[in-house]
């Protein structure tokens, strides 16, 4: 079985936005790796993102009540996959389980496939796209990145088919030509 290589981020969702982004700032000493004003990423290290914050007084600024898909708090953990091949062999493990995704997208900037668990918990399975930090950085302050920080949905099927004939592991990280992914109501941001 395929485990994750590390632990990569916390995503959050708030109605304090610039007080959250300035307290990790002071605790963890983080930059602002991009901000606009309903998504911020933080890093304090070479990651190209260990924070995110989804600002709900922009994303969902009716919601009187903060629960449901505007919940406040923890909206999911992500965990690393060494490679693309790890993660599609992790998603087919799963599956056969009858375990399966509520939200399969490519960032750009990784390549994830989210999970529920019995209690609603939400996590990213993912695999950086970025050959380097530097790379990354870099993608995250591109026009493309501004244009659409969400990414666009993919089908897990057919990348373990691509993989599984042996389509080169970079091939399968290449963001695919698309529109902007609705992030999925019932479950959160991403």
């Amino acid at each position: 079985m395929a485990r994750p290589s590390k632990l990569a981020h916390v995503v959050y969702m708030t109605r304090r936005f610039e007080e959250m982004i300035n307290w990790y700032q002071k605790v963890f000493e983080a930059k602002v790796v991009y901000q606009n004003p309903a998504f911020a990423f933080l890093t304090y290290d070479d990651e190209h993102h260990r924070f995110a914050f989804a600002n709900m007084s922009v994303l969902s600024p009716t919601s009187d009540v903060d629960e449901g898909p505007a919940k406040l708090g923890v909206n999911h953990v992500g965990y690393t996959y060494a490679n693309a091949g790890e993660l599609l062999e992790t998603y087919a493990r799963l599956k056969q389980l009858g375990i399966t995704p509520y939200w399969p997208v490519h960032h750009g900037v990784t390549l994830s496939i989210y999970y529920q668990d019995p209690d609603g918990n939400r996590m990213e399975f993912q695999v950086d796209c970025c050959a380097t930090s530097e790379e990354a950085h870099a993608f995250m302050h591109s026009d493309a990145f501004a244009a659409n920080p969400v990414g666009v949905e993919i089908d897990p099927e057919a990348l373990l088919a691509q993989y599984q004939s042996g389509v080169p592991l970079e091939t399968l990280l290449v963001q695919p030509e698309g529109t902007a992914s609705q992030i999925p109501h019932e479950h959160g941001m991403s």
